[in-house]
């Protein structure tokens, strides 16, 4: 279904922002965007928690960001999270109550995933131009660089390394000296010397940077006269001047400095100077994009049948050898028990999230047949998977792990009526088409409500087939180990 307008919300660990695009003709058109410099990671502790004071920033921002969004339908809005929120542990109790202030779900996104909306965003902002170039996005928390040659990205790396984490790491008063600046320096160039083979220049034609403190480092850089345009290294050797002059981040005098930036400035620059330095960077251009505009670019893909999701799931299939008739059984089966036990109440992405799973339940073989099912579920948690959030992620890598073999290891794992009905969906279709070869299916219909799974075969079905009714004995046995009544009938 074609969304006339789409919104994108990025919860940074430096700035949350909001932004609403209208679609034309396959083309964005930005209408309005919000920014509050929330400073998600100043507020995480040694323990690695967020804090009561930046939480409660958070949820009265999202609360603000919520009202402008009310009234969008929920596939028209995508939120992500980075990485303050994929390094907290407390996280997930947070995330709760994010979405009910917002009033939509919330991804985590990993590094390398952020990285490649970035890309996107970035690329669909610049005109086309041959060659390959760098873009570098200093964020609050991790800073990702990544290669790319038009509207694709080759090379994608996240440096745990940020603007506001470095700015309280290093210069937690503001004061800036010899000792702490170089310490700031020497410690993101040894993040970004583990990249340098692959993204240093001659892997590259030119260089752009995407983030606030690209943009905030040019605009000091051209306003005083330190760079006669961009970023370059001599003019961050004249900034370095300024900065320990100054003493103070806060006693800064210079043109271009926007009152908001001035804490997480001196974290920035350390960053970026360290990146000059390593990568022999000579200049670099601020670009417009951004993560917020890849993430509505990506959205706008799923509704014309472009989806990132699906091309990680084909990639992933010939990269493992999947038996591409079996996982094709499998899914078809899997969706229409799914559509049968929850009637209408199956949204479009759990069901695509289904096939998904259903098409890559079998990819553990390629590690070992034994426990095949739990090498799926560690590959489907822990790969990058272009497209894919944490969430769905994760939620994949659940239904792969339930699809076969003892359900205790999911007790209370199965928390919702439809990762429930997906699991049963999953566990049918693979138990059905056990022997991997095209099977006369009877005639059946199923429901669901609660706990209680009813399932109606045609007479006389399950006499021609008894390894099928022993297995479906034994299903019924495992279900009510956890509390969930099956019954299957002939009638």
């Amino acid at each position: 279904m074609q969304q006339s307008v789409l919104a994108a919300v990025d919860l940074g660990s430096n700035s949350f922002r909001l932004q609403i695009a209208r679609v034309e003709n396959d083309q964005l058109y930005m209408l309005d965007g919000l920014r509050e410099p929330v400073r998600l990671a100043a507020g995480i502790t040694e323990d690695k928690r967020l804090d009561k004071s930046s939480q409660q920033r958070a949820l009265a921002c999202l609360q603000r960001f919520g009202e402008r969004l009310r009234g969008l339908p929920r596939e028209a809005v995508r939120a992500v999270g980075t990485n303050s929120l994929r390094v907290a542990k407390n996280a997930p109790e947070f995330l709760q109550q994010a979405e009910a202030a917002l009033g939509f779900p919330i991804d985590v996104i990993a590094g390398r995933e952020e990285a490649r909306l970035i890309y996107r965003g970035v690329a669909q902002t610049l005109p086309q131009s041959e060659g390959k170039r760098l873009v570098m996005d200093i964020g609050g928390g991790s800073t990702e660089f990544i290669i790319g040659n038009g509207l694709q990205p080759l090379k994608l790396e996240s440096l745990y390394m940020g603007c506001v984490s470095y700015s309280v790491r290093f210069f937690p008063d503001g004061k800036i000296n010899k000792s702490n600046l170089k310490q700031a320096e020497l410690a993101a160039r040894s993040e970004v010397q583990a990249i340098a083979s692959e993204f240093s220049t001659g892997h590259w034609k030119v260089a752009f940077g995407s983030s606030g403190s690209a943009r905030v480092l040019c605009d000091i850089l051209e306003q005083n006269g330190y760079s006669n345009g961009g970023i370059t290294l001599e003019g961050l050797e004249q900034l370095r001047v300024q900065l320990l002059k100054a003493g103070d981040v806060n006693k800064l005098d210079v043109l271009g400095l926007k009152p908001d930036r001035i804490p997480v400035l001196p974290g920035g620059f350390a960053i970026m100077y360290a990146a000059f330095t390593e990568l022999g960077i000579e200049r670099m251009q601020p670009a417009l994009g951004a993560l917020r505009e890849g993430l509505l670019y990506d959205l706008l893909g799923r509704f014309h049948h472009n989806d990132m999701r699906e091309v990680t799931m084909q990639q992933f299939m010939r990269r493992y050898h999947v038996d591409v008739r079996q996982a094709m059984r499998v899914a078809h089966l899997a969706d229409f028990f799914a559509r049968q036990f929850l009637e209408g109440e199956l949204g479009d992405e759990d069901l695509h999230l289904l096939n998904w799973a259903a098409n890559l339940h079998e990819i553990g073989i390629s590690v070992a047949h034994s426990g095949y099912h739990k090498h799926t579920a560690y590959i489907l948690a822990n790969a990058d998977m272009p497209g894919f959030s944490k969430t769905e992620q994760n939620h994949l890598s659940l239904l792969a792990l339930a699809h076969r073999g003892g359900l205790e290891k999911l007790r209370g794992m199965l928390d919702t009526p439809e990762k429930l009905a997906q699991a049963m969906a999953l566990r049918l279709a693979a138990l059905i088409y056990r022997n991997r070869g095209d099977v006369e299916l009877p005639a059946m219909q199923g429901r669901f409500s609660g706990t209680k799974f009813h399932l109606v075969l045609a007479p006389g079905w399950l006499v021609q087939n008894p390894l099928t009714e022993a297995a479906l004995l034994e299903e019924i046995k495992q279900w009510k180990g956890l509390g969930v009544s099956m019954q299957v009938v002939e009638g």
